[in-house]
């Protein structure tokens, strides 16, 4: 199996079967990225076709500053933010990103896990954008710090700043709402 970065230098060169094998690899989590981004389903998918065809035109700029999956990860954010800059579709509602059901045994259980599931996405869904950015590259597309980094140009303290903000935003949040439900019985 070749490592992504001889599959990006083979790109590079033309080989088509090379991006074949990284489209395997990352378009899912790209896909993922994107769909964080536009509630347009259709959207999501123009925006990842876009993303790998600037992948194929610029592969021989990858510099090997960042893992093959961040820079693609970057690519296609810088693709689908300089898209929806121009038609400003509608933002996606985080509480439709549920990958998977919960296998709850009884339907209290099922109630009190989406109560608090729900508690979750409203906290995450009322932190500022820039929070949210890298609390989901954090803990859905589980990139390292300074991969995150590359992928929203930013430095890194300022990564390791904005998940700081959003853990202590979100713990305030969630400890308010149980505090409020509490006081409610």
């Amino acid at each position: 199996m070749c490592s992504d970065e001889a599959l990006l230098t083979a790109a590079a060169d033309g080989d088509q079967a090379a991006l074949r094998a990284l489209y395997d690899r990352h378009a899912a989590a790209m896909l993922r990225l994107i769909r964080r981004l536009t509630s347009d389903q259709g959207v999501a998918e123009e925006l990842l076709q876009e993303s790998w065809l600037a992948v194929w035109r610029s592969a021989a700029g990858f510099r090997g500053e960042s893992s093959v999956r961040g820079w693609l990860l970057g690519v296609a954010r810088r693709q689908a933010h300089n898209q929806l800059r121009k038609s400003r579709p509608r933002l996606a509602d985080l509480s439709e990103a549920h990958d998977v059901p919960d296998p709850a045994p009884s339907v209290e259980d099922q109630v009190v896990v989406e109560a608090e599931r729900t508690e979750l996405l409203r906290a995450v869904r009322s932190l500022p954008a820039h929070l949210r950015e890298v609390l989901a590259l954090v803990l859905v597309e589980e990139l390292a710090y300074p991969e995150i980094a590359d992928v929203l140009g930013i430095p890194v303290g300022t990564v390791k700043s904005r998940m700081s903000h959003a853990r202590r935003r979100l713990g305030s949040m969630l400890a308010a709402t149980r505090l409020e439900g509490s006081g409610r019985r």
